[in-house]
């Protein structure tokens, strides 16, 4: 018996106007989520704990089954597991965004205008997380590459201080959202004057590219510690993601990453080459488990893009479930099969929200005999609902 997660990342969302009042997961062409759920299990799942904040962390954390109240100790250090940072148990994580600012104001007044610098390639970042490295590092502070926009700060012997994710803010002018800890601001404001005029940066802007004129610091944590996903579920598993966050998440879980090449966490992702990987992991080298990570719903929720996260959710169910349900069906194996969202990355908040997201179970043993479609409002229809997200990994692996 095999196991199966599909998650598209922020995939879930609200009714859009210019969508005829559907979702984009309404409005998307979806034809092979749609026949999965005539013949599954549909509902919805409450992901995020009450009084925990909506993040790709948190709901990650519920959809592989620890309970974040107990297991989530900030979002960076779980992306530091994942890049192999060192960190000793008094040392605080903190992510490093790099972002693009408007250029005209002080510091203090200028806005958010990209989270991911157009969601900057990994070698143009690494040439300017160097560039930060060489004025920004000491014995105290020391910057990590990761990839795309996403990279991390270690504070040695720091303190977890309340710092804004800047999706949560884009288009708002930024002072009061800046850290207050002087030594993070001053390298945070320190990291425009380095990075505005860098090379990289003018390339960019003369392409029409977003440049990522500053860092960002947020998301800070200690050192975490995940038991053993096998222990836990007696599956060896494999994760396959392009994101750090979901990386780490399998380091500390004790699963295999898998690196599919040209996965890049955005809309233009190898999709086809992670539902291969997920394929072959199971059918050829025998792991029980396979947790497929989309993550450009999310980035297209972000950006305000309704055309660009339609799209993403086409190519998932095409491109990638069409793929895996395809092989799976064909090699005879017996599955399990899950689809859901983390969280909802609305269009009309461009950031997450802690709503309920929308799953569809499938079992090849025993195809149900429903009418649904999958989306938000069937699901909401059907009356199934799971108030814990923690709980899912154990229903889907039948424990």
């Amino acid at each position: 018996m095999k196991y199966i997660v599909v998650l598209g990342d922020g995939m879930a969302d609200e009714p859009i106007e210019s969508l005829g009042d559907k979702t984009p997961l309404e409005y998307a062409k979806t034809p092979v989520m749609d026949a999965l759920a005539k013949q599954s299990e549909i509902g919805l799942l409450h992901t995020i704990p009450d009084g925990m904040k909506p993040g790709s962390d948190t709901a990650n954390l519920s959809v592989m089954g620890y309970d974040p109240k107990i297991y989530y100790t900030g979002r960076s250090p779980l992306e530091a597991l994942s890049i192999g940072v060192p960190m000793e148990t008094e040392d605080v994580a903190l992510r490093c965004n790099l972002v693009t600012l408007s250029e005209e104001e002080p510091y203090e007044q200028k806005k958010i205008l990209d989270h991911s610098s157009g969601e900057i390639g990994t070698e143009d970042a690494a040439v300017l997380v160097d560039a930060l490295k060489k004025e920004l590092e000491s014995d105290v502070y020391q910057l990590y590459l990761g990839t795309s926009y996403r990279h991390c700060l270690i504070w040695k012997h720091g303190s977890v201080l309340p710092l804004a994710a800047p999706h949560d803010h884009l288009t708002e002018v930024i002072g009061p959202y800046l850290p207050g800890d002087e030594a993070l601001l001053k390298m945070q404001k320190r990291s425009y004057d380095i990075l505005a005029n860098h090379p990289i940066n003018r390339e960019r802007k003369k392409k029409g590219l977003n440049p990522a004129n500053s860092c960002w610091f947020w998301g800070a944590g200690t050192k975490p510690a995940l038991t053993s996903f096998e222990y836990n579920y007696h599956k060896k598993g494999v994760m396959i993601s392009a994101v750090d966050l979901l990386k780490g998440i399998a380091v500390g879980a004790g699963m295999k990453n898998i690196i599919v090449e040209g996965a890049n966490g955005g809309l233009n992702t190898n999709y086809e080459g992670k539902a291969q990987a997920a394929v072959d992991a199971l059918l050829k080298d025998q792991y029980d488990f396979a947790y497929i990570h989309v993550e450009a719903p999310d980035e297209m929720g972000h950006q305000g893009s309704v055309e660009r996260k339609v799209k993403s959710i086409e190519n998932l169910d095409g491109r990638v479930i069409g793929i895996v349900k395809e092989q799976m069906d064909r090699s005879g194996e017996e599955y399990r099969l899950l689809v859901l969202p983390d969280h909802p990355t609305p269009i009309r908040v461009r950031t997450h929200t802690s709503d309920p997201v929308p799953y569809l179970l499938y079992d090849s043993r025993k195809p149900q005999n429903q009418g649904w479609n999958y989306n938000e409002k069937e699901a909401k229809k059907s009356g199934n609902y799971i108030a814990e997200g923690h709980c899912m990994m154990g229903y889907l692996l039948e424990k």
